[in-house]
């Protein structure tokens, strides 16, 4: 593997913080393209040694909890792009194979189209911006780039579009991502922290009258999105009592073990936050909580909702408690600066969005499994990327590219970085070239996960 670089060491290519004028970074970005020219991005010939797909799901599946598991490959086996999200840990050894630009920046870890969505910020204003952050670390900044432009392709051919069309999106979306990066590398560095994509400044940008409807749609139902919302819908009244309701195997009541211990381990959260918060926190009562399954990758892993009390029993507040673990990036790049795994999630989210949820925390559990806490509902939304036309998912994916330039820049050095791109497209169709190689895999490693689940090799759960 081709490391021209450390993260975090001076003088690095790209390292966060690097030092030196404008002309000397943009110098050292172009410096990159000797250890790695823009055009070699194409190029994606797997490994020899590559690892069979379903060995490296079943190492993950190692330490999580097993009656789950059967769910994740349930999820994993729906389609070609349910398997690319899951497979965050496939992907990060493919990438690790192959040179890389030494141009560091906070990794999202898992930048596919669906981990791109709406939230609202502090001051309850709707943003557009990366929303998991589980695999987050730092490493070079076109591993992201390379999942999102790949995430397009399988998405466009999954929705019936042809191979012109499916290269064409993500191209887009690296385009998007290069010219942001280009804009951002002009702007002071306060304005770059201050930058945010407003969720009511997509609209104007929307051409058609059907994506028009589809996107206020989206606004209004993230709006809707509440902990009250999630009241009516999670809960019920049992013995005169409010309870999370139970809906086995995907929200069973948390044990009496667990029960303890989530209260143990609340007050270990509260002291990961401002003293503020803090203050706001204590104005709630812990009321019930439940085991949930979430997402696809994630399955197996331990994750729980715990249900709060405000002024009253109308007044409630969802917390979500998730296990964080190794980043599946961690055993390809040089050592991180966070041992905690739920620390490194957090400040990992801090660093990407414009602006992060009031109660992300971190601390440790029982048996020292890491875990953070955030909203488990806070006017979250996601596209519909299924059944996008070609137009409609062109422009999703310029969004996205937009919004991860957006999110590198905050903690790369995004004058290299813009400097390494350029201002030609080589950069742009280059990945997008990958990017259809590497659906072409996906679309063969979710065929070897079949024929394991066919052969009873791995048990999975249909429809759950």
């Amino acid at each position: 593997m081709n490391t021209p670089g450390t993260p975090g060491t001076p003088g690095a290519p790209g390292a966060p913080g690097s030092p030196g004028t404008p002309a000397a970074r943009a110098d050292r970005g172009r410096a990159a393209r000797k250890h790695v020219p823009r055009s070699a991005h194409a190029v994606w010939i797997p490994s020899a040694d590559r690892p069979d797909p379903v060995a490296v799901l079943e190492r993950q599946g190692r330490d999580r909890l097993s009656e789950l598991l059967p769910i994740r490959y349930g999820r994993m086996s729906a389609s070609p792009f349910a398997f690319l999200r899951g497979a965050a840990a496939v992907m990060a050894a493919d990438l690790a194979a192959q040179p890389h630009t030494g141009l560091i920046v906070q990794l999202c870890g898992d930048a596919h189209l669906l981990n791109f969505g709406l939230y609202a910020s502090p001051e309850r204003s709707l943003l557009f911006d990366l929303n998991d952050f589980d695999e987050t670390f730092p490493g070079p900044f076109e591993w992201d780039v390379k999942r999102l432009a790949a995430s397009v392709a399988v998405a466009s051919r999954e929705n019936g579009h042809s191979e012109a069309q499916a290269h064409r999106a993500a191209g887009e979306a690296v385009t998007a991502y290069r010219t942001a990066m280009r804009e951002l590398a002009r702007m002071g560095e306060l304005e770059v922290w201050y930058a945010r994509v407003d969720a009511d400044s997509l609209l104007p940008a929307v051409r058609s009258a059907r994506h028009r409807r589809q996107v206020q749609s989206s606004l209004a139902r993230a709006r809707r999105r509440t902990s009250l919302q999630a009241l009516g819908k999670l809960t019920e009244v049992v013995d005169g009592r409010l309870r999370i309701v139970h809906d086995p195997p995907l929200l069973e009541p948390a044990g009496a073990p667990d029960m303890a211990g989530l209260r143990k381990i609340f007050s270990d959260y509260r002291s990961t936050l401002s003293e503020e918060r803090r203050v706001l926190l204590d104005r709630y009562r812990f009321v019930d909580a439940a085991r949930k399954v979430v997402g696809v990758g994630s399955v197996g892993m331990r994750c729980f909702i715990v249900l709060l009390a405000g002024r009253d029993a109308d007044d409630p507040l969802f917390l979500q408690i998730k296990e964080a673990r190794t980043s599946v990036l961690e055993e390809h790049l040089p050592q991180g600066p966070y041992v905690h795994p739920g620390r490194r999630v957090v400040v990992g989210q801090r660093l990407l969005q414009a602006a992060s949820d009031i109660f992300l925390g971190w601390m440790s559990g029982p048996q020292g499994r890491a875990y953070y806490w955030r909203q488990l509902r806070d006017m979250k939304g996601s596209a519909g990327v299924a059944g996008m036309s070609p137009a409609d998912l062109r422009a999703y994916a310029r969004l996205c590219g937009t919004t991860l330039a957006r999110a590198h820049a905050r903690s790369g050095d995004r004058i290299a970085i813009a400097a390494y791109l350029g201002g030609a497209d080589t950069f742009d169709q280059a990945v997008a070239d990958f990017a259809l190689a590497y659906a072409t895999r996906t679309t063969t490693d979710h065929a070897t996960l079949c024929a394991a689940i066919a052969a009873g090799v791995v048990r999975a759960s249909p429809g759950e």
